[in-house]
């Protein structure tokens, strides 16, 4: 497995290879090539920033059949795909800010694809060749807005309502493998990856044959049972496997 991220530098945004306790700086971001900078500088001596910056960010919707029992929805067939703005994203210890306090706002945990090549009606056999790697994220949802408009993006693209990261990984496997979010410190969440009713080949796929996928997009594959609601002062924990945990603290928006 491999390990590549997005840093802050002096105030300037980074990409590189993390070794060790050493990043490997590239000269441009690393889903767009491999092309080392030949500066190494420590881990330590750099901020975790998002890892990745997409022109698209894609959730899928309805993927375990648990939370489909949990939400009271029907399988539909076919996955459910919406778009969440970019800017919601956030990084590693970055802080959620609940956009209306009064409102039931979930936690959802996610695997997220990372996109590495251009992608258009690639067929599910090859559906993976487009894929550069993997990371951790989360899909923090207005329940309220969610249930009363019939699009899901407003819902779930107010800054900072998805967090990702720390890192991005490739070379790596991510057919069985355990999700886990924790809220101050107890496991909500919990199941494997090989539940998910349509894989991350059949997903890439199918979002591949509506749209073109390119370099740096992000693709959430959806989340198992167990989500519920956050408030001020909550400290979240995500994690994949053993790849390095994804925390983020939450607060209530300022107005």
């Amino acid at each position: 497995m491999r390990t590549f991220g997005g840093f802050k530098l002096n105030d300037k945004i980074v990409y590189g290879e993390v070794r060790e306790n050493q990043v490997h700086l590239l000269a441009k971001p690393y889903w767009l090539g491999l092309d080392f900078s030949g500066d190494v500088v420590p881990l330590q001596d750099l901020r975790i920033d998002i890892p990745v910056a997409p022109s698209k960010l894609i959730a899928v919707g309805l993927n375990y059949a648990d939370h489909i029992a949990e939400m009271k929805r029907t399988p539909l067939g076919t996955p459910l795909i919406w778009f969440k703005a970019p800017t919601s994203l956030l990084p590693h210890e970055g802080t959620i800010e609940i956009a209306f306090p009064e409102h039931k706002t979930d936690f959802e945990v996610e695997l997220a694809i990372i996109i590495g090549s251009r992608a258009k009606n690639v067929p599910q056999e090859k559906a993976l060749e487009p894929v550069f790697g993997f990371s951790v994220g989360e899909d923090i949802s207005d329940r309220d807005l969610q249930n009363s408009e019939k699009q899901f993006g407003r819902a779930k693209s107010f800054d900072t309502y998805s967090p990702i990261g720390p890192f991005v990984y490739s070379e790596v496997d991510v057919t069985d493998l355990e999700v886990t979010l924790r809220q101050n410190g107890e496991v909500k969440q919990r199941a494997r990856t090989s539940q998910m009713i349509y894989p991350v080949a059949e997903i890439v796929g199918f979002a591949s044959r509506s749209l073109t996928l390119l370099p740096g997009d992000v693709i959430l594959t959806g989340t198992p049972s167990g989500v519920g609601p956050i408030k001020e002062g909550d400290v979240l924990e995500a994690q994949i496997a053993d790849w390095p945990v994804l925390k983020n603290s939450v607060r209530n928006a300022p107005r």
